[in-house]
């Protein structure tokens, strides 16, 4: 297995897992960015001539990582930017190792990248999102021994072009429903190496099903120069309480480009599991004249079957695989996401309670690899070979090379359990010509190659029926509720989906929802919605207009209907024994060129998070079905106002894992309730009451042994009925140099309209400047109403300014800061 890969041109790849155990530095910072082109590297570095008023093009200075979209993606005015954009820093190089090398080592660039060392172009590479390696050691040295190295001092000069530009015979499509990304939006290090070193270590553990003994298998590439022939190879293997357990030495002749190590057996390994995500570590020395070269990784004992029309077994137990799906995305960043940021979204979603992720729609990070493998949870990852149809040698050639590149580089991951080569290959656009035999043969073709690298995976793709029948795991388009038929019909179409492919998993479920939107009636529009016609997602269904009757596109997109569809869908799991998993769509609030017309336009607002990472309800709705630890959360702490009639009854709920509840309002308890999973919704944890105009203090308490969680909240009830919306009313609340704009749309008596869903456009004059483009609801220049209301933040700047906002056929309001 993992010779045939290295064998197959992957010698030129560097993990960053080794790179990490070189002398390696991160080039973050004195970085100089221009979003244009160039006419050629020359312009980068030509120096200003004396007396010359040229100072075009304007240099921006900027760190790494960073995005060309970080804005643009989510500005409700333009079309995001793809074309070309450089960047260029001047490098200091001191490398310690005597004949070593000098490396640039790519955790992934935005999607085509040229490398330059002053003018001399050095590399190039196409995909986005593999990482990738260049030795820029001879010229370094050549440009050292040039006469422009003077102006210099010293110093390097390295310049990057990234093109992000449409190609149709490139993955991803520009069909895709995510933005395709422009910049070098993953981290650049610097890496020495000594002349021999490590440049791969493939390590390929197995167990049996019982557990009892565990074998592991590495494969060793090689840097090797200057042909240095003989070595010693020093191995520790360490369990996971870092305590050696296995010792391996051995003179190594490297004739050969790639090493077999001797198996090394372990009996009674502990076994990996998201309950107990136990990690061994390899430790390699490779000693030699040329110096001693150290690498480290870590590795998973775990087994597991998906069973014929039957459950997913881990470690011998069957595992309901609770999980979700992830884009590299952020509010004000784009993909350019710091290691805080993923930090702290990784953690967010093993609270939720998932066990499972699918990184959507191509490799990711390595540190997201990395998590998973610590927090204990399994993954799927995919190549982006991503609707629009299939192009021509090129097109292939990249897709392959990226499926070679995914499984060589995050091969290690015992997080890993599913290979993805495609999604939605059943959408055509790209090209003239869709020939659903010619994506057949491409996808047989790429699905031995992936079990050609990688015998010990399954593959798998999603929504391509034509293609169904070729790998091993089939996932099919099952929107019940949202983008066909209702939520309620969603069990019977997974029961017939289990049965219609040998092994089923289901990605891609759940409601869009606008944060701070609430509904008193959410079901109320799917009066219309037909049953009984299948809950298949199809081309066109995300679009706004047009088609049948359905919830995407006649629902109220509120945070309490997306809580009740998910509220179902967990608890009809829960009753289907032979149900390998789920993963919901989507973990966060990501932007898209496809959406322009939604609430936060360019946003698919799937996410159980806002894009800056914000809960909405539903995250709240998971921890009730998935976690251990006690929690409790009353719907609607972000629902201020709620309406109706004098003494009408509402119902109050809470979501929560503990067995009882009981709720307090304005000091007074309304009972204890048992939690019932299959008591829709929320569990049985529901309370009515009659409301009255006037506040309402509401606390829940719950209990888990001797564990008690509270949580509180308030809320108004207004019994006014309002009319048509005439005026707005702005108001302020300033915090050092921030101010917070709240907005409100009044009817011509000055009663809220809390049912207003208009677009509301927000504009400053002075000095202060708009927090905007960050694709969240408090976030947004232009963004619809939430319950009649919206908000903006405002940087003040230490000066005086006038926000302006408008509604159509509204007069406009203004506010003074």
């Amino acid at each position: 297995m993992i010779r045939h890969l290295l064998l197959t041109g992957l010698i030129f790849c560097l993990l960053l897992s080794a790179t990490k155990a070189q002398q390696s530095k991160r080039l973050t910072q004195d970085w100089e960015f221009l979003g244009e082109d160039l006419s050629s590297a020359w312009e980068a570095v030509r120096p200003a001539t004396e007396g010359s008023p040229e100072s075009v093009p304007l240099w921006e200075k900027v760190t790494l990582p960073h995005c060309f979209n970080a804005k643009d993606a989510v500005d409700p005015d333009v079309n995001y930017y793809q074309g070309p954009g450089w960047y260029r820093a001047a490098l200091e190089i001191k490398n310690p190792y005597t004949q070593g090398r000098t490396l640039l080592h790519f955790e992934g660039a935005g999607q085509k990248t040229d490398v330059y060392i002053y003018t001399t172009l050095v590399a190039h590479h196409t995909g986005g999102y593999d990482e990738w390696t260049v030795d820029i050691t001879d010229a370094i040295q050549q440009f050292l021994q040039g006469a422009d190295a003077k102006r210099y001092k010293g110093k390097v000069p390295l310049e990057l072009r990234c093109s992000n530009a449409r190609d149709a015979e490139m993955i991803p499509s520009s069909m895709s429903d995510f933005n395709v990304y422009g910049g070098l939006y993953r981290y650049l290090n610097l890496v020495y190496t000594p002349a021999l070193s490590f440049e791969q270590l493939h390590i390929h553990p197995q167990v049996d099903a019982q557990g009892k003994t565990g074998v592991v298998q590495l494969y060793a590439a090689f840097r090797n120069p200057q042909h240095t022939a003989q070595a010693t190879l020093d191995i520790n293997i360490l369990d996971p309480q870092k305590k050696v357990v296995q010792h391996l030495t051995q003179q190594v002749s490297l004739k050969d480009s790639i090493l077999t190590i001797p198996s090394i057996t372990i009996r009674k390994p502990l076994l990996w599991s998201p309950a107990q995500p136990q990690l061994y570590t390899v430790q390699a020395t490779l000693k030699s004249t040329a110096g001693d070269a150290v690498w480290s990784g870590h590795f998973g004992f775990r087994h597991f079957e998906f069973v014929t029309h039957g459950p997913f077994i881990l470690n011998g137990q069957r595992l309901l695989l609770q999980g979700t799906h992830r884009h590299e995305d952020g509010a004000g960043v784009a993909a350019a996401l710091t290691e805080d940021m993923i930090r702290r979204e990784m953690k967010m979603i093993k609270d939720m309670g998932a066990n499972f992720i699918r990184l959507g729609h191509y490799q990711q990070s390595s540190l997201v690899l990395e998590l998973c493998d610590s927090l204990g949870i399994l993954v799927w990852e995919e190549i982006p070979w991503c609707r629009g149809g299939l192009g021509g040698e090129v097109y292939k050639a990249q897709a392959r090379r990226m499926l070679t590149n995914m499984i060589s580089q995050h091969g290690n991951h015992p997080a890993v359990i599913l290979w993805g080569l495609g999604n939605e290959n059943d959408w055509p656009g790209d090209f003239p010509e869709f020939d659903k035999q010619k994506i057949r043969a491409f996808m047989s073709e790429l699905n031995a190659l992936a079990h050609q690298l990688d015998s010990s995976r399954k593959t798998t793709i999603r929504r391509c029926d034509f293609c169904k029948d070729i790998v091993d795991v089939y996932s099919p388009s099952i929107w019940a509720g949202w983008y066909r038929g209702r939520y309620t019909e969603y069990k019977d179409e997974t029961l017939k989906a289990i049965a219609d492919v040998p092994h089923f998993f289901h990605a891609e479920w759940g409601a869009d929802s606008h944060q701070g939107r609430h509904a008193e009636y959410p079901e109320a529009a799917l009066k219309k919605v037909a049953t009984g016609k299948g809950a298949d997602e199809r081309t066109g269904d995300f679009a706004l207009t047009g088609g049948s009757a359905r919830a995407s596109k006649d629902g109220d997109w509120s945070e309490t209907y997306a809580c009740n569809l998910i509220d179902w869908h967990l608890k009809e799991q829960e009753t289907i024994p032979q149900l390998t998993g789920t993963a919901y769509w989507i973990f966060k609030d990501f932007s898209t060129p496809l959406r322009p017309d939604n609430p936060i336009p360019y946003v698919n607002q799937k996410g159980v998070v806002a894009r800056d990472l914000t809960p909405k309800e539903s995250y709240y709705v998971f921890q009730s079905y998935w976690t251990t630890q006690p929690m409790a959360h009353i719907y609607g702490h972000n629902w201020p106002i709620r309406w109706g009639k004098d003494g009408e009854e509402k119902m109050i709920w809470a979501y929560s894992n503990c067995p009882e509840a009981e709720l307090f309002v304005n000091g007074k308890s309304y009972g204890v309730k048992k939690r019932n999973s299959q008591d829709f919704p929320a569990a049985g944890l529901r309370w009515q009451l009659p409301l009255h105009k006037g506040d309402y203090q509401v606390k829940v308490i719950t209990r888990k042994g001797k564990e008690t969680v509270t949580d509180e909240m308030s809320f108004a009830y207004q019994t006014d009925q309002w009319t048509s919306p005439a005026r707005l009313m702005m108001e302020q609340t300033i915090t050092g140099d921030t101010a917070v704009i709240k907005v409100k749309l009044l009817d011509a008596q000055g009663v809220p309209c809390l049912d207003a869903t208009d677009y509301i456009n927000f504009s400053i004059a002075g000095s202060g400047m708009l927090i905007d483009d960050l694709g969240t609801a408090g976030g947004s220049r232009k963004v619809q109403l939430a319950n009649g209301q919206a908000q903006i933040s405002v940087q003040l700047n230490k000066g005086k300014s006038m926000v302006g906002a408008t509604v159509k056929g509204i007069p406009a309001a203004f506010i003074a800061l």
